[in-house]
């Protein structure tokens, strides 16, 4: 089982973001119109979302949050950009395969196993995952660690909802996320890109704090297959590949879990990744970004705010910390 919210870099290959979030668009059209219609909701079978704007998923909608800065006044990024722009990996490392691909992916029947240091362990499937807690839009800021962001209309609810209800001892101070690796629905599992399934994790603070969520849609409906569907993690003070996506197995440990990327590239992709301008990854600066949808091949970036513009929020969680060191 494995997953990515947004993936990591891969060494060697180009990547314009602009011009591609364009390419990848009409690569989809022409694909949808192509291959035949394409289904809505958590149906068992394709189930990619329309690229000019929602309206074919099943509705999904949220109370406008009350939680401290998960409502952002920027221009959300247009739908059509945000379901076809996506870092997958287990449908392809090219920007436009998710979109492509992930008509394979069936994201019901679902169910989300708890297990570890808990008192409430179980097995969680989906209808009950999404009465767990009212559901709430979260406008935020998304950051890819590869230098471009995005700005999404998210529906779900805290993460800590979900931990408080299983109840974690107190020897439970991680969460690893385990996704989906099914190779007869994901393509990309093929490739050794990674060893899958793909895996993320927190720390309990850091989960615990409100503005990281389960999100189960995007615009009003439920997710899209290449964005995750039909659970995910976001985590928006992070680098994107830490929201882990198609989540089947949540665990609760006393140690630090390795995560996919630290695994495949230690040097380059720490444990914490969070979004910070003064630390570059080992091949480029993280000072600046492109935001997708906005900024052309030749605009002015933008310049990238510490912990993504969330530091009033989450600063403190790493008060004291060396945050070069722990990157």
């Amino acid at each position: 089982m494995h997953i990515i919210k947004d993936r990591g870099f891969t060494p060697g290959r180009g990547d314009i973001v602009t011009p591609k979030a364009v390419y990848a668009r009409r690569e989809f059209l022409m694909q949808a119109a192509a291959g035949g219609a394409m289904a809505a909701g958590f149906s068992a079978g394709p189930a990619l979302a329309q690229t000019a704007a929602p309206g074919k998923l099943k509705p999904l909608s949220g109370a406008k949050s009350a939680v401290s800065g998960a409502v952002t006044m920027e221009k959300p990024t247009a739908y059509a950009d945000v379901t076809s722009y996506n870092n997958f990996y287990e449908f392809g490392t090219d920007k436009s395969d998710p979109a492509s691909r992930a008509g394979s992916l069936k994201p019901q029947p679902w169910s989300v196993v708890i297990e570890g240091e808990v008192k409430k362990p179980g097995t969680w499937d989906l209808d009950a995952l999404l009465k767990l807690a009212p559901m709430e839009e979260r406008i935020y800021r998304m950051r890819c660690v590869e230098g471009w962001s995005m700005v999404i209309p998210w529906v779900g609810y805290s993460l800590a909802e979900l931990i408080k209800r299983v109840e974690p001892t107190g020897d439970a101070k991680y969460l690893q996320f385990v996704t989906l690796a099914d190779k007869a629905q994901m393509p990309g599992l093929r490739s050794p890109v990674l060893d899958w399934p793909y895996v993320e994790g927190l720390r309990m603070d850091e989960a615990m704090q409100p503005l990281a969520m389960l999100a189960f849609g995007l615009y009003g409906e439920v997710l899209p297959n290449q964005n995750g569907a039909p659970l995910r993690l976001v985590v928006p003070w992070k680098y994107g590949f830490k929201s882990a996506k198609s989540i089947v197995r949540i665990r609760f440990v006393d140690k630090q879990p390795k995560t996919s990327w630290e695994t495949a590239a230690a040097r380059e992709y720490g444990f914490y990744s969070n979004v910070n301008p003064k630390v570059d990854h080992p091949r480029w600066s993280q000072a600046t970004e492109r935001r997708i949808g906005e900024d052309g091949l030749f605009a002015k970036k933008r310049p990238t705010l510490m912990f993504n513009g969330y530091e009033a929020q989450v600063g403190q969680l790493y008060a004291g910390m060396d945050l070069a060191k722990f990157y």
